[in-house]
């Protein structure tokens, strides 16, 4: 039996929330997209761009874009506790839809993303879903080299063609206002401008021990930015080190059992494919190998 998300007036009803700081001409790129969208007419569409406190022409370019006529309403907020998770808890103490859609303002929404967003609720059973995210192009229009695309260091998903069920959700996500009823909002001290990552894997383990299902839909389709000062080992080995950081808040994996034992996994496995110029490989391993060291240390930082 599937389940609808109408509002009492027949129409569906979706709240994006998207945590902005100090990229007003990436928000201008995706608040594009979101007028370019398919079935804007026959749903109820809010938009709540949450300002956390940037530095940048973010606050009169938010202005000026309220100014324009639109077929979905748009809102700014401004919220002072850096992170990320703040920010988007900000945008949820203040949204009204039956689907709660979080993001962040470095990604570009397909045109078919809210029909497909759309079908993807209203003829499954899911409570919140992982939609597929996609390489984009930098500021200039650039396209990603498919050899180098580890190397850009964005979250890309692409978990198939159906519909399925997974196990969690990263970035551009969804879920059924149920859900935030019933786990209320994201652990603030996780998330960029905090701990530096996890806010979402928190997030995903709580909807799942409450009973909650999460899918995957090919359908919900964003396109991540390139940004060149992501690129390259020297930033990859630091967002993986705040990986591990955040993971020891909220994972408290054995020191003996867990954590000690995958950093010499990990040591391994990168001395090796870095012998036998397995680039790629060395590359994931080195990431893998870091996110334990950070994990490491955090738990020592804890004990302290």
């Amino acid at each position: 039996m599937t389940q609808g998300i109408r509002t009492m007036d027949g129409k569906y009803e979706i709240s994006v929330i998207v945590a902005t700081y100090n990229r007003a001409q990436s928000l201008v790129r995706l608040l594009a997209s979101v007028d370019s969208l398919e079935g804007l007419g026959s749903t109820t569409l809010e938009v709540l761009i949450v300002d956390n406190d940037s530095t940048d022409d973010t606050a009169k370019l938010l202005i000026e874009e309220q100014r324009k006529p639109r077929k979905f309403l748009l809102r700014a907020l401004r919220e002072t506790q850096r992170g990320r998770a703040a920010t988007i808890n900000c945008g949820l103490r203040a949204c009204r839809g039956e689907i709660i859609c979080p993001m962040d303002d470095d990604v570009v929404l397909d045109r078919r993303w809210l029909t497909g967003l759309l079908h993807s609720y209203s003829t499954t059973s899911f409570d919140a879903f992982q939609g597929k995210v996609l390489p984009g192009v930098d500021a200039a229009g650039n396209p990603a080299d498919p050899k180098r695309l580890y190397e850009y260091n964005i979250a890309i998903i692409d978990r198939g063609d159906r519909i399925k069920e997974t196990n969690g959700m990263v970035g551009v996500c969804s879920f059924r206002r149920a859900v935030f009823e019933k786990l209320g909002f994201l652990d603030h001290r996780l998330g960029v401008g905090a701990s530096g990552f996890g806010e979402d894997t928190e997030f995903s383990r709580r909807v799942r021990a409450a009973g909650f299902k999460i899918g995957y839909t090919p359908l919900a389709v964003v396109y991540h930015e390139l940004d060149p000062k992501r690129y390259g080992g020297k930033y990859n080995r630091g967002v993986r080190y705040q990986m591990g950081l955040s993971e020891s808040l909220y994972l408290h994996n054995s020191l003996a059992r867990h954590v000690i034992p995958n950093l010499l996994r990990y040591s391994l496995r990168w001395l090796f494919y870095r012998v036998s110029f397995q680039r790629r490989r060395a590359y994931k391993a080195e990431g893998r190998l870091v996110k334990s060291w950070g994990n490491l240390m955090g738990h020592l930082r804890q004990r302290r």
